[in-house]
């Protein structure tokens, strides 16, 4: 870290500018000028220089105009050919700068972190603040992109003083999103005043249900930080929740099937469902009424509606069957606002009072993709089982993978445990190796001690897999000869609990999984589990939906005014996409000696 004294005051700020202003000390060196010549003026200058210094200042000018004018190639150029050692530290830092927003442009966070760990750094804070505010703004976004969410914040909250007008503005409302997007674990005492208060502010949001509930925490918290930047001028999004508030949820029908193949899916919903209605009551909430309907013995869905309406029903949770979920996407309208416990068909315009949620796989794909490239994974190969889900699996990880400029070598759908070693030997080309070593004892005439080589250009494997199939395919890749490529697998292979022998096989695979299941010290879980036992296994995923499906109701239309805002669940981490769709961020673990391991947030 920047070693900096932190301005505290508009007298130590006009201090610090006053400062800056000055002319830098001779060992720092100068900064580049803000040129009047071309970049093709500026080069011919820099090699009539009449000293190395002179001409290394109109070197980092030009590369930092080619920058400016969205030139990245000849700005990497120009920057890669001048010497950083050669350099005064004012130079390094500028050029460590600029070699930062470049790398950024290239979407690679991480070599611009390291471009801004040079020692030179530590001199940040003698230079002008213009200089400081453009290499704090790159490192925050560099951060941010890296996954460290609170160091970003903190690096936005220290910079905050030197700016003004829109770029504090817009800083203002960027330390919000970062905090509010930080989960509750991470929302402690960090022992600086301004950062804790905004993260004190995430806590009161993120505690509270309904958006009355959260303005009443909200000015709560104002009333505690009256000098905060965040309560002389409120974040743009917690602004909005004032036209939301006032409109209490009085009730609520939930409609699900009572009997037939989801009935007891059903059961699952609707116990965490009015688990999390009782928690609410004993915390002194005031919780709507919940009146159950029977999907399974519904005449029509209008019929449905005309009597939830009589009823009173202010919100609709449900229907679960799949089929009644596509009719009502298919309508032009709805008369009740409805969350739908299950997804239409992808691609499919709903009409705008439907939302859907449910535990999507292809939610789970795209949360591999997004963890393996903060990671630094660059290059993946894929196993997914035959069918229709696999297909859908495969595609959105794909998507998402090759989005975030990630490369899909290529991919097996696994079927036939008998056909798995071939697949896999497929997979990593080890046929052509053998090949090899094959024509080289021929044309030496005898035998060759050489062992197959895979390719050596897969990062990691997303595996898409029953616990039944993982078992088989982690050894299996080690017979293989690549049982030390990474695996990053969806929740499908872990069934919940904590039988060592059983997880053995699966020894190093990382897995995102809902955060019921990894979290057993969480209170309403433990609730839960001591009525009904079954939810400390896979059958837990149903019973955390549905209490997410509770903990949605009320805030479904902030999700929908606040597109940045989220539901920290116990399905995952909730957002709303453009389509009204829920979607889940997910945590993650590892199987470490037969245990379950729960990792950090992010890889940083």
């Amino acid at each position: 870290m920047i070693a900096r004294l932190r301005p505290l005051s508009a007298l130590c700020l006009a201090g610090l500018l006053a400062a800056c202003a000055s002319t830098p000390s001779s060992n720092l060196g100068e900064l580049p000028r803000t040129p009047q010549a071309s970049i093709e003026q500026l080069l011919q200058q820099a090699g009539a220089a009449s000293t190395p210094e002179e001409g290394a200042l109109l070197r980092l000018s030009a590369a930092d105009q080619a920058y400016q004018q969205k030139d990245l190639g000849r700005a990497t150029r120009i920057l890669d050919e001048i010497s950083l050692d050669s350099l005064k530290p004012a130079q390094q830092i500028f050029a460590s700068t600029l070699a930062a927003e470049l790398a950024m442009t290239r979407n690679k966070p991480k070599s611009a972190l390291k471009a801004l760990a040079h020692p030179s750094l530590e001199r940040l804070g003698e230079l002008p603040v213009e200089q400081q505010v453009r290499t704090q703004l790159v490192r925050a976004s560099a951060l941010q992109a890296d996954g460290q969410t609170l160091a970003a914040a903190r690096e936005r909250v220290f910079i905050a003083p030197l700016l003004n007008g829109a770029s504090a503005s817009a800083n203002h409302e960027a330390i919000w999103t970062l905090v509010a997007s930080l989960p509750q674990s991470q929302l402690q005492s960090s022992g600086d005043s301004d950062l804790d208060g905004w993260l004190s502010l995430a806590l009161a949001t993120k505690s509270a249900g309904t958006p009355d509930q959260q303005l009443a925490a909200i000015d709560a918290w104002r009333q505690q930080h009256p000098q905060h930047p965040a309560a002389q001028q409120l974040p743009a999004g917690l602004d909005k929740l004032k036209s939301l508030a006032g409109q209490p949820l009085q009730k609520v029908a939930l409609l699900l099937p009572q009997e037939g193949q989801l009935a007891a899916v059903a059961r699952a919903l609707r116990d965490g469902f009015m688990a999390a209605h009782y928690q609410a009551q004993q915390a002194g909430q005031n919780p709507p009424e919940v009146m159950l309907y029977d999907s399974s013995r519904l005449a029509s869905l209008d019929d449905f509606y005309r009597q939830a309406q009589a009823d009173g029903a202010q919100l609709v949770i449900g229907p679960l069957e799949k089929p009644l979920v596509k009719q009502l996407s298919e309508r032009p309208q709805l008369p009740i606002t409805t969350l739908a416990l299950n997804y239409s068909d992808a691609g499919s315009e709903a009409p705008a009072q439907l939302f859907q949620f449910g535990l999507a796989a292809e939610d789970e794909a795209r949360e591999v993709a997004r963890r393996a490239w903060a990671d630094g994974m660059r290059r993946a190969v894929a196993l997914v089982p035959s069918g229709e889900w696999g297909n859908r699996v495969l595609s959105a990880f794909q998507q998402s993978w090759q989005a975030a400029g990630g490369t899909l070598i290529a991919a097996e759908h696994v079927d036939q445990p008998v056909e798995l070693a071939q697949q896999i030997a497929d997979l990593f080309q080890l046929r052509e190796s053998e090949a090899r070593a094959k024509r080289l004892q021929n044309t030496l005439g005898g035998a060759v001690a050489a062992v197959p080589a895979r390719r050596q250009d897969v990062d990691f494997i997303f595996l898409a897999a029953t616990p039944q199939q993982a078992q088989q395919i982690k050894p299996t890749l080690a017979f293989q000869y690549a049982g030390d490529v990474p695996v990053y697998a969806t929740s499908h292979l872990y069934t919940g609990g904590s039988n060592p022998a059983q997880y053995q096989d699966l020894e190093g695979i990382r897995f995102c999984e809902t955060p019921w299941l990894l979290d057993a010290n969480d209170p309403l879980r433990q609730q839960v589990d001591g009525q009904w036992p079954q939810a400390a296994g896979s059958l837990g995923r149903l019973y955390a939906m549905g209490v997410d499906a509770y903990r949605l109701a009320p805030r479904l239309s902030q999700l929908q005014a606040m597109p940045d805002s989220q539901v920290e669940g116990l399905s995952g981490n909730l957002s709303l996409s453009t389509a009204q769709r829920i979607e889940r961020q997910l945590p993650w673990a590892e199987f470490r000696n037969g245990q379950v391991q729960r990792l950090p947030d992010s890889s940083n």
